[in-house]
């Protein structure tokens, strides 16, 4: 499958007998076609999303899910983007695993993971514009109460941890956005910086390691003919994951969890925008 642009809309061509048209405006298809053009904007992009992804444990679905949907179904972005999100993970979960805060991973990490795969599942028959408000609600929430420092700290104890975990992740599932939610939740639990990006980063590599079969089988042809395409978004967030790790040694708390934060708003605001 290959990405044609045209004037006024753009052509997806699985073979000589099956044609799909995406009619979108003339200037989405004119930058869409641009985007898959330029290496080096999808590089910049990508390098860019690594390494917001490092420092808050989130934010490479969410920067490049919608830079590649211009040019192509939001299936096949999400197929595409599978592998190079589950090699960033991989590379922070290195870079960071003494940090996992094991007792938080057991109980909320794993929970977030199961409930993300079961939302993720739920997706087609349960998702509604109703749930992508709710979710960005509670961004928006979580995110003002840190920028604002008027946080809702969650109760240590493994209810709490279990439940957090599970409703974070299903929300998460449903809409398609599980990072985000994933780290407004880990906030409450008030762990250090370090801690809560590989606590995030643990659980997010076990739903790595679940969906990537599923998108083998289910979009094998879509990853093999953009091959060009997520080998440079993979080599882009790798880059940005190295070089985002040492600067979350060096953010400050206080100023660590008002950058966060400030990222959720912008995440809750682009999630109602869309909706």
């Amino acid at each position: 499958m290959h990405y044609t642009r045209l004037p006024f809309k753009v052509v997806v061509i699985r073979d000589c007998h099956r044609l799909r048209c995406l009619r979108v405006r003339h200037t989405r298809a004119a930058c869409g076609g641009c985007i898959l053009d330029s290496i080096w904007l999808v590089g910049a992009a990508s390098v860019l999303a690594g390494g917001i992804a490092a420092v808050s444990g989130f934010g490479i679905g969410s920067l490049l899910t919608p830079l590649l949907i211009l040019s192509m179904p939001t299936a096949h972005a999400v197929a595409i983007l599978a592998i190079p999100h589950a090699l960033a993970t991989t590379v922070r979960w290195i870079r960071l695993r003494g940090d996992v805060h094991q007792t938080t991973f057991r109980q909320f990490g794993i929970a977030s993971a199961a409930g993300g795969l079961a939302g993720a599942a739920l997706q087609a028959q349960l998702a509604s514009p109703a749930l992508t408000v709710v979710l960005a609600s509670l961004l928006v929430l979580a995110g003002s109460t840190e920028v604002l420092q008027r946080r809702i700290p969650l109760p240590q104890t493994p209810f709490w941890r279990l439940a957090g975990g599970t409703l974070s992740g299903l929300f998460g599932g449903l809409v398609g956005n599980q990072g985000g939610i994933r780290a407004a939740a880990l906030l409450g639990f008030q762990l250090r910086p370090r801690q809560m990006v590989a606590t995030a980063t643990a659980a997010a590599l076990l739903v790595d390691a679940a969906r990537m079969p599923i998108y083998f089988l289910s979009a094998g042809t879509v990853i093999a003919e953009t091959t060009r395409l997520w080998l440079t978004i993979s080599a882009g967030v790798t880059i940005g994951t190295l070089l985002g790790v040492p600067v979350l040694g060096r953010i400050p708390e206080p100023i660590y969890r008002r950058l966060v934060g400030a990222l959720l708003l912008v995440l809750g605001i682009s999630l109602f925008a869309a909706t």
